[in-house]
């Protein structure tokens, strides 16, 4: 078998190597020096095939985000910021009300109305 065939069986059998291909990363050519100066060699090829771990926590990832209903996600945010409303009404509420009882600094004589 020559180096140019056990290069397309090595393509087929790395289909990662194609989308490099595809996405305009890699070109054929740089695949074939690469392939004819190490061969199948795993170290010389760990930069563009990902491993199956890799592989499945992408996989895990997408299917997460996948999986998340938007509706549901707004309304938890909404009533979280409603919750966040009514607490900043609270503390906004308390700090005006204890401004409020504090009444004024010197007492009015009793009999003395409207600066009579």
């Amino acid at each position: 078998m020559s180096k140019k065939d056990e290069f397309k069986e090595f393509i087929r059998s790395k289909p990662e190597l194609v989308e490099y291909i595809k996405n305009k990363d890699m070109t054929m050519q740089g695949f074939f020096e690469i392939f004819d100066v190490y061969g199948p060699d795993e170290n010389a090829w760990k930069p563009y095939i990902r491993s199956e771990i890799t592989k499945n926590k992408e996989t895990n990832f997408s299917d997460i985000v996948k999986n998340i209903n938007i509706d549901n996600l707004q309304k938890h945010i909404n009533t979280a910021q409603k919750a966040l409303g009514v607490v900043e009404d609270l503390t906004t509420k308390s700090s005006n009300v204890t401004n409020i009882a504090k009444g004024p600094l010197t007492s009015r004589p009793l009999n003395k109305f409207f600066e009579d």
